[in-house]
Parts: structure tokens; sequence; C-alpha cells
């Protein structure tokens, strides 16, 4: 006997057109470097896609070559996630947290042809620009100057592209469409492409409702950042539903984001513990100092992750209607791998232990298995207290680096699971995996020569430590 059932490759090119047919009316909302907010529909979002896809294939893109983009969270990024795909090309996220070292060796090492930047990060790409070359050099003029004579202006490049005779490359469903790499915790960073298949098939179950619970009717605002693991692969779910999309631009400060939130207010909101905590902070600070000045939406929901999720955090959010849940993942996870949403069998619990549960890493997702190993190899019990070494896979986990052979200590001696470190399983994840642990020990150079006090450590977008910065204060 044979299936009836029709064979289609899976493709986000399907999420470009149902969004530009299904929801062209709906809005997309960008905040401008000068704070102002910028408004196109997913009509006129999905037109200047398939420009910039007819764009790329003009200038000689071929199908699996890299496209990086060096930008803030905004709507020409969005154009950039769907866009290059279309043509055939893989787009490269850039980590403008990184430092230009690290960034030139990344674009040397995933040999990018062409680069999209906003303006205002241009002095950022001068600084790795001696070490790598790239073909084409496009700017986006976020701030709305002009665009420097050197470089290829975006808007002009689209202006002259042919949208309405644009064909997408044809390709299979296996084939790369964005690469991100690691933040090289233990040496390099390390290069993870995924796929249209592994794509499309994270984009549903991230959805799923105890996950993101994404609807067509939600207000989205993506504080986790475009150009670090697929922004958490939001973007594709948010275009696959047509929901309002409301990007915050460069400006991620916790008084920033309540004055997004006031005006825009979202229903569903991504981000790190870290700006989550400065933003409770500074809305509870404002009820006594400036009661009325912002508002947080009332029922909100928030995937936390990145970092464990302190119960006090989650406590404060709920004091205020908003519902935080902790997710777990990698950059090689694509990356939603686990996500600590309520369980039936825990319906009757007390407060104190919901709250508890809340702030575990949670349930592995769908098509996700998790496997513990004791040191001698055998499957450790998922008994609460059994440490083990956690192996991961599943249609969305990579199986392998960029250009770096197969290790047994990332991999698993059978081959089918990645090995980010090790952990006691609890209930089911009780706690965010030790980085500094992904490859059983510390790289030399984070071993420090000697210890400086500061008064405060400068932090990411991501709530990590601003590695740029502490070199600029500690250069040598």
């Amino acid at each position: 006997m044979h299936t009836t059932m029709m064979t289609l490759p899976l493709s986000v090119n399907h999420f470009l057109d149902r969004a530009g047919t299904l929801f062209k009316h709906n809005p997309i909302v960008s905040r401008l470097p000068d704070k102002t907010l910028r408004t196109h529909s997913y009509g006129q979002w999905a037109q200047r896609t398939r420009a910039l896809g007819a764009a790329l294939q003009a200038l000689g893109l071929k199908q699996g070559e890299r496209v990086a983009t060096l930008s803030w969270n905004h709507h020409a990024h969005l154009e950039a996630y769907f866009g290059i795909p279309a043509a055939g090309g893989v787009m490269h996220t850039l980590n403008l947290r990184l430092s230009p070292d690290e960034l030139g060796w990344i674009a040397a090492d995933a040999q990018d042809r062409f680069l999209i930047v906003d303006d205002i990060l241009l002095p950022l790409y001068r600084q790795f620009a001696h070490l790598h070359a790239f073909e084409r050099v496009i700017v986006f003029p976020f701030s709305g100057a002009p665009v420097p004579a050197e470089f290829t202006d975006y808007e002009a490049l689209l202006a002259g592209a042919d949208a309405d005779s644009f064909v997408y490359a044809a390709h299979a469903e296996d084939d790369p469409i964005a690469m991100c790499y690691t933040s090289g915790t233990t040496g390099r960073p390390k290069g993870v492409a995924y796929s249209h298949r592994s794509t499309v098939l994270h984009t549903l179950v991230a959805s799923l409702g105890d996950h993101w619970c994404l609807r067509g009717t939600d207000v989205v605002c993506p504080v986790t950042p475009m150009f670090h693991a697929n922004c958490w692969g939001l973007p594709y779910g948010a275009v696959m539903l047509g929901v309002k999309l409301v990007f915050p631009g460069p400006h991620l400060h916790p008084e920033d984001l309540l004055d997004l939130f006031t005006q825009q207010p979202p229903t569903l909101s991504l981000g790190v513990p870290t700006i989550w905590m400065t933003m409770i902070q500074a809305y509870e600070r404002s009820l006594a100092e400036q009661p009325g000045r912002w508002a947080l939406p009332a029922g909100m929901r928030s995937l936390v992750g990145g970092a464990a999720v302190p119960v006090s955090l989650i406590q404060a959010f709920a004091r205020h209607g908003v519902q935080i849940l902790q997710g777990w993942g990698m950059t090689e996870t694509s990356p939603l791998a686990t996500v600590g949403y309520p369980r039936a069998e825990k319906a009757g619990a007390d407060e104190a232990e919901r709250f508890r549960q809340a702030a575990l890493a949670g349930t592995p997702a769908p098509l996700v298995e998790i496997r513990l190993r004791t040191d001698e190899g055998a499957l450790a019990p998922w008994d609460g207290t059994t440490m083990g070494e956690i192996q991961v896979r599943g249609n969305f986990i990579t199986g392998s680096y960029h250009q770096v052979p197969v290790a047994p200590d990332k991999f698993s001696d059978d081959g089918c699971a990645l090995k980010p470190g090790q952990q006691p399983p609890a209930d089911v994840l009780a706690m965010r995996l030790n980085e500094h642990l992904m490859a059983h020990g510390f790289a030399k150079w984070q071993c420090p020569d000697r210890y400086e006090l500061i008064p405060q450590v400068p932090r990411t977008s991501t709530g990590k430590f601003w590695k740029l910065k502490l070199r600029e204060m500690f250069p040598g």
C-alpha cells in the first residue's frame, strides 16, 4: 500500500507567499534610530522581500552562497530572513556583540560573498573590513542618512529590482537557508546551518500552545536579537501567521522598552532575564516616582531564556499580570529545545510549587529527544538526582558544524546526538546547561592572568558579558 498524500518539499518560501497573500494588510512596525516608528504592511514587506531576492539574483548570487547581515531588529532584517533564501542564498547573521576580530574571522570562515549592514553599524564593519573582503557591501539607510558612495544603497537596490517577475530559486527541503555561529565559549565560534525543512519544523513546534502559543491576533515584540540564534525562530512563526510585529530597533534599555510596550502593547515578547530584570525594576520604581508613565500589557506572555530565570523574576511579573515561561536551547538546537510550561500532573500544586516549576528549563519540545548518560556510558535514570551527560537529537538539532570534523566531545559515538554538556535531570531539566562545560573543561584563555575590580560589568542585549566593551577597557 502507498500513501495518498502529496509530497511537497517544506520551504520557508511558503511562509512568505502566505503572509503576502492572506495577511497583506497586517502591520510590521519598526522603531528607527531616532525612536520614531515606521509601519509597513505585510503586503509591502512581501513585495520588498521579493525585490531583494530579485536584486540578489541579478547580482549573480548562486545557490548556497552566503549573504551576511549586520543589523538590528527591523523590517529590512526581516526582508533578509526571507529574501536571501528566496534567491537561493544562505542568510548568515553576524553577531554585532562580538569583537571585530571575531566577526572578521567568522565572515571569512563562512566565506560570505555579500554583506547587508545597517548604516549606523558601519563603524563596526570598518573595524573588521580588512579581515574579509566582501564582494559587495549593501547598506540599509536605517537612520535615513545618505549612503556613502563606496557602498550599494539597499533602498536603491530594491527600487531597481523587478519584484513582480521574481521566481524562487529551485531548492530541495534540505538545502540551507540560514547560518549562525556559536558564541565560541570553548574556542573559535562554530557555524550551524539551518535548512528549509529544519526551520519549518522548528517553527511549527515552537508555535504550539505550550510554547509560544502563537495566534494570528497576537502582537509580537522580539527583544531577542535577530543577529543571534535566528531570534529564537520567532520571525518565521510571526510571518507564518501574519501577526503584528513590533521591532525595537537598537533601543533596548529598560526605559526604551517600556516606552515601546506602552505605545505598542505586545501580547508576546521574547527576551533574556537580564533585560527583563532591569525592566521590572524600572517599572516598579516608576509606580512610586512617576505613576502612569508606563503600562505593562496585561496578559502579556513572555518566553525567557539565555540564562537561568530566577523565581523572583517570574513572581515579580506575575504581580502585574505578565506570564513568564522559561525555555532552553542553543544555536545548535534551532534554538528551542525545552520549555517550562505548566504540566497537567502539577495542576493542583500550590503557588510556590507552580513558580518553582516555571523556573525549570522544562519539557523537551516535540521532535526533540533528550537522554542522559553516566560517566560509564550507561543511560542515566530520570530520577531527579542522578548526574549525567545530556545528549540531544531531533529534526532541527545540528549533526555537525560547518567545516569542522565531527568530534567525540561534541557528538555521541553512535553519531546521533549532540552533546552540549553535563546536567542533572531533576524533573525534566532543572537548570540551564553550564556553557563552560560544553567541552568538559575550560579553554586556556578562560583562566585569568589577573583580577581587576570594576564598578559594573557591561552586558549585551542578551544579558551576557559584553566582551567587546571589556576588551576596550582592558586592551592587550
